[in-house]
């Protein structure tokens, strides 16, 4: 038998019309996977007459058809003498090998998952087994093994290093994670996966909200940052000749709000407030009541603190230094799932008492403005368990500034009988 050409038979196999046929084999030899045959089509007639003159047939295949790989292989070794491997390699391009790479892959997510089991902390804190679980069935980052690990090596580096010494979290993630002072800030993959690690660890549920997220650090020994952590106040006139006591006697002596950071707070000597049993200081969550205070009495406001939504650690720390120097505090939130939380969580963190926030001052609310959104996920409100019970049968939030007008009228009194200046001892008349 005579064979042609290589030349000759390389052109025969590049002929537009088998184009099909390589592309074909070239996918089913990628899988990894035993190929003894292929199945083509629709072929239209010119392809159909191009497999047939390829493999000597003596009639033209159907439009859908099979090839087998042994036959081929004869078929291109006679024309250029390689194999069909190194053929579709040349016209099509490198073979891969799919189920190799699923075993590699395979590989990889388990010995990453034994090496998390076995990780030295996790070990040395058996509750964190739980959260090496919860880490393997979400699964990878990226369905990357390295990117998941790298992520994971520092979630564990994080964990080695807690407890921290109250450092603010950007300077705690700046010395443990080699400068990276915002790898932890709130949202980031790692404090989410941090924080989920040390919710195992203090048997509590991961946290959902940022009162949450700062409770967590806190007790990890991680503090806020003291100059981001402000807490805005009206009315506030302390005694006492240094900058905070200054700044905030000349905001409240000219009817303005001032903001005070965590720091100013925690400075020594910062104010002191005259002994005075009858000192009210109320606090409300929304800045909208507390700027249309400080609208309506001017330089006559009496003291008021805005947590701004979940309390920070500056609006615990100023509340709680209040009422160490003798205020009786009150506070009023949101009529919703989360604004009773709010409340739950300041009344726990500070002496404060709830201020129009009874089952009673809800249904009068409600009977004002009935329609309003639906409460969100409703717990018990510690201070009034019949308050949760008459938001479930209504079924309607009450936001703090449709209350407003109650709220002013109650601060009119206050601001009546001189309750907002501090330094001065007011009492009320009987």
């Amino acid at each position: 038998m005579t064979h042609p050409e290589p030349a000759l038979g390389e052109q025969a196999l590049r002929r537009p019309e088998l184009r099909p046929l390589w592309h074909t084999v070239h996918t089913r030899l990628s899988s990894g996977r035993p190929v003894t045959r292929v199945r083509l089509g629709p072929l239209d007639d010119a392809q159909r007459e191009a497999l047939a003159d390829l493999l000597g047939l003596d009639r033209l295949p159907d439009a859908r058809t099979f090839v087998a790989l042994a036959r081929l292989e004869e078929a291109v070794t006679e024309l250029c003498g390689r194999t069909v491997r190194e053929t579709v390699t040349e016209l099509v391009g490198p073979l891969d090998n799919r189920a190799g790479e699923r075993r590699r892959r395979e590989d990889e997510r388990a010995e990453l998952w034994t090496w998390l089991e076995g990780h030295a902390i996790v070990r040395a804190q058996p509750a964190l087994a739980d959260w090496s679980a919860s880490c393997r069935a979400v699964g990878l980052v990226g369905g990357s093994a390295e990117r998941t690990r790298s992520l994971l090596t520092d979630a564990l580096t994080v964990l080695g290093a807690l407890p921290a010494g109250a450092e603010p979290l950007p300077v705690f993630a700046a010395r443990v994670l080699k400068g990276e002072s915002h790898a932890l800030d709130d949202g980031t993959r790692l404090s989410t996966l941090v924080l989920r690690a040390l919710a195992a660890l203090h048997d509590t549920a991961p946290p959902q909200s940022a009162a949450d997220r700062r409770a967590l650090w806190t007790r990890a020994g991680v503090a806020d940052d003291d100059l981001s952590a402000t807490v805005l106040v009206g009315g506030l006139r302390p005694s006492g000749d240094g900058p905070l006591a200054r700044v905030a006697r000349v905001c409240a002596e000219a009817g303005q709000v001032t903001s005070l950071t965590l720091a100013q707070l925690r400075s020594p000597g910062g104010f002191t407030l005259v002994a005075d049993p009858t000192l009210v200081v109320h606090a409300v969550e929304n800045p909208s009541i507390l700027a249309l205070a400080v609208r309506r009495f001017g330089p006559a406001c009496p003291p008021l603190v805005c947590t701004s939504g979940w309390p920070n650690s500056a609006a615990i720390h100023l509340l709680r230094f209040l009422a160490d120097q003798g205020a009786t505090l009150r506070y009023h939130g949101d009529f919703d799932g989360e604004g009773i939380r709010i409340a739950a969580y300041l009344l726990d963190k500070t002496p404060a008492q709830p201020w129009r926030m009874t089952a009673a001052d809800y249904r009068a609310a409600v009977a004002r403005t009935p329609h309003g959104p639906q409460p969100g996920r409703l717990t018990e409100a510690p201070w009034d368990p019949e308050l949760t019970r008459a938001m479930t049968d209504h079924g309607t939030a009450v936001v703090e500034e449709l209350v407003t007008d109650v709220l002013l009228a109650d601060l009119t009194e206050a601001a009546r009988f001189g309750a907002g200046v501090f330094g001065v001892s007011h009492r009320r008349s009987s």
